[in-house]
């Protein structure tokens, strides 16, 4: 077989029984790792260290693992405003939210002989929503239904970072105007308390003339 040392290094190809010695003397496991090669390729590892990394690696590219979601929104060719309206502020909410819209345009009865009108209202959408989402796969024909799908220009786990991001930022400025002090409220002056005027005394009294006892 041929054998690989702990660190990747090539040792050659050696018997069995040679590689078992080898592993028992570095006190390591001897994990065979390409058994269909020619001849068969194993490596000195130690197994246990071994399975433990590559159970962390794997839940962690299952955390960073998205779903890619495809959402899907129905129109018709001769939609009115508001109802185009309507269905626009969903496309930009699925592309905000980092998911692929498909866009069907349905026809129906004498509709059919009309596609142009489907395509032209697909380009309108694309350009109304450009700032959000480019076009993946151009306007086509299936069967009695015409075709678009748009993509998001931020990848969903981009959108949703970005909107825990600002969950957070939100929540840290609620907690900071909750923690904030009260300001206490001044208390208003107190009117000016009016001099009392000082009383003018009382004019002299006249003395009265003592009355003259006639003699």
């Amino acid at each position: 077989m041929r054998l690989v040392g702990p660190n990747g290094e090539q040792v050659g190809i050696v018997r069995v029984e040679d590689a078992l010695r080898l592993a028992a003397e570095a006190d390591l496991d001897l994990v065979e790792v390409a058994p269909m090669a020619k001849p068969p390729v194993a490596k000195l590892m130690d197994f246990g260290k071994f399975k433990y990394e590559a159970a962390l690696k794997a839940r962690e590219a299952r955390k960073n693992q998205v779903n890619t979601v495809i959402k899907e929104i129905k129109l018709r060719p001769k939609i009115d405003p508001h109802d185009y309206g309507t269905k626009k502020g969903h496309v930009e909410r699925f592309l905000k939210g980092g998911d692929k819209v498909k866009v069907t345009i349905m026809f129906r009865g004498r509709e059919q002989s009309r596609p142009e009108l489907g395509f032209r209202l697909l380009q309108r959408l694309a350009e109304d929503v450009l700032e959000l989402g480019t076009v993946e796969s151009a306007p086509k024909q299936d069967g009695r239904n015409m075709i678009m799908v748009l993509a998001p220009t931020k990848k969903k786990s981009e959108a949703m970072a970005e909107q825990r991001r600002a969950r957070t930022s939100d929540s840290g400025h609620a907690a900071q105007a909750a923690d904030a002090p009260e300001t206490p409220a001044e208390a208003p002056e107190a009117a000016p308390v009016a001099e009392t005027p000082e009383a003018t005394p009382a004019a002299d009294a006249t003395a009265v003339p003592e009355a003259t006892t006639a003699e």
